[in-house]
């Protein structure tokens, strides 16, 4: 028999009986107080009746009170599966509510709690149910209490990287670089609300119509974006980016194809011969990840001072001092910024400053950071090319409003960035590193860049579209070589032999 018919015959059997409710008929006379699911199952919108074009709005009733035909116990089975969810839910609520604000009680201890007594509830239900439904049931009513509802899951998936919720019944993932529509969705935009809500505040951040978008984090890390209506107009809008629980190291990298382990040996010496260094990209390339990959190069004796909007660095060394901005309160008051940080940042003794990203005056602050004694700051700034990465730290430097003229901002840039990484994701989906490029100074007006390494777009791609080349060497011998033989870091010599038809097909 299907989950539905013994949904629906536990339903009749109950109704049929005089005894105390047990959560799925209407109450008894006798009884003073509804039951849950009478108090449930009330506001449950059973789908509209049609007639002709015309369609008649949605009526909350009980399930007792629907007339029983074949056609709409076909529309039933859902509705009958979700009143029960929240019958369990709400007794789950009632049985449990203090303990859910109970801050001296841990996450796994309330989730082992809760599940006993869903158990006991579900059992009281007297529902015939699979093991399978059994486990189905409780982990969805444990979701929507205690975790973020239809995405819980998608946050447990490893191999989700990306869920994008356009609206409560459109949800998108990224699976391998891909975008992939789910069939999951809330039950309304209500409940979507409520997820959001559940995240920012843990994160102390707020969202009403007052402050209709937010950024926040989720305890792993992973980044949120949030908006809301009136600005987001088909209804709540949710992004998340995920982390990995475990950390991606280099060796990650070389096996994706990101880089090379020739390039993973050069940037390897970069970082502990302490050269700044910019990481550019476009939105969702990996730039946070590899910025990740090359903080875990920095000797462990260094003190590192992070700047974020949103925490999502995972510095793995254990002197780490880790800053956040602030936005403003209620009244528009109280914000601290990213330049604020890292004007104090200075004052904290820093051997490494890392910045999350630079998206504003904050970029004057970092590039007279890096001039002024606070060699090996690491950052990343959204752009297409190496190129393009100094023109959008010039206009950056810009937004501070100091009116520099644009030779001192380019003779900052010049003194100030060694080296410039730029990560792409592909139209294969992969994320790649395509330029290594030195900052080597200013010929006349221009900043100067030698590019080390550049992707080999020549080697085409295999049956399943994927590219086949790799970052190569230039042949071209950056000129920091020369500070880390001063340094006593050593770079094998093969590092920047180019094979001939790979480094002319990159150049040209």
């Amino acid at each position: 028999m299907k989950l539905s018919e013994r949904l629906h015959a536990a339903e009749d059997k109950v109704e049929g009986s005089s005894g105390p409710g047990v959560g799925i008929g209407p109450s008894s006379p006798a009884s003073p107080k509804p039951t849950f699911a009478e108090s449930t199952l009330q506001a449950m919108p059973f789908p509209a009746a049609k007639t002709g074009s015309a369609v008649k709005s949605q009526t909350s009733v009980k399930l007792s009170d629907v007339p029983d035909s074949p056609k709409l116990r076909a529309q039933q089975p859902v509705d009958a599966f979700a009143a029960l969810k929240q019958r369990a839910a709400t007794a789950l609520f009632e049985r449990l509510g203090a303990r859910f604000n109970d801050s001296s009680v841990s996450e796994r201890e309330l989730r082992s709690t809760a599940r006993e007594e869903l158990i006991r509830i579900i059992d009281a239900e007297q529902v015939p149910l699979s093991a399978d439904e059994r486990t189905r049931l409780v982990a969805d009513v444990a979701d929507d209490v205690l975790g973020y509802g239809p995405l819980q899951r998608l946050l447990d998936d490893p191999e989700v990287t990306e869920i994008m919720v356009n609206r409560m019944d459109q949800i998108y993932v990224e699976r391998k670089g891909k975008l992939i529509l789910t069939d999951s969705g809330f039950s309304s935009e209500d409940h979507l609300r409520r997820v959001i809500e559940r995240i920012v505040s843990k994160v102390g951040r707020r969202i009403d119509e007052s402050s209709p978008l937010v950024d926040a984090r989720l305890e792993d890390g992973s980044r949120v974006n949030a908006v809301i209506p009136p600005l987001a107009v088909g209804g709540s809008s949710l992004t998340i980016r995920k982390f990995s629980k475990i950390p991606l190291t280099i060796r990650n990298l070389i096996d994706f194809g990101t880089l090379t382990p020739e390039m993973a040996e050069l940037l390897n010496a970069c970082v502990k011969a302490k050269l700044n260094i910019i990481v550019s990209g476009g939105t969702g390339t990996g730039k946070t990840t590899l910025l990740n990959v090359l903080s875990s190069f920095i000797p462990e004796d260094n003190r590192i001072v992070t700047i974020e909007d949103a925490v999502e660095l995972q510095i793995q060394q254990q002197h780490v001092v880790r800053l956040e901005s602030r936005p403003p309160n209620t009244e528009g008051k109280g914000a601290v910024t990213i330049r604020e940080l890292l004007r104090n940042s200075l004052r904290m003794r820093p051997d490494r400053i890392v910045v999350g990203e630079v998206r504003g005056g904050e970029s004057l602050d970092m590039l007279q950071a890096m001039n002024t004694g606070h060699d090996g700051s690491l950052s990343t700034v959204h752009s297409n090319s190496p190129r393009d990465a100094v023109a959008r730290l010039e206009t950056l430097v810009l937004m501070a409003g100091m009116d520099l003229p644009l030779r001192a901002i380019r003779e900052q840039i010049a003194s100030a960035v060694n080296l410039i990484i730029q990560i792409s994701r592909l139209r294969d989906g992969t994320r790649r590193i395509t330029h290594v490029t030195e900052v080597q100074g200013m010929e006349g007006d221009i900043v100067t860049l030698q590019d080390a390494f550049v992707f080999d777009y020549s080697a085409g791609v295999d049956a399943h579209g994927r590219f086949l080349g790799r970052p190569v060497p230039t042949g071209i011998r950056p000129r920091f070589i020369d500070r880390f033989e001063d340094l006593g870091i050593h770079v094998s010599p093969g590092v920047f032999a180019a094979p001939l038809a790979s480094a002319t097909a990159a150049r040209t």
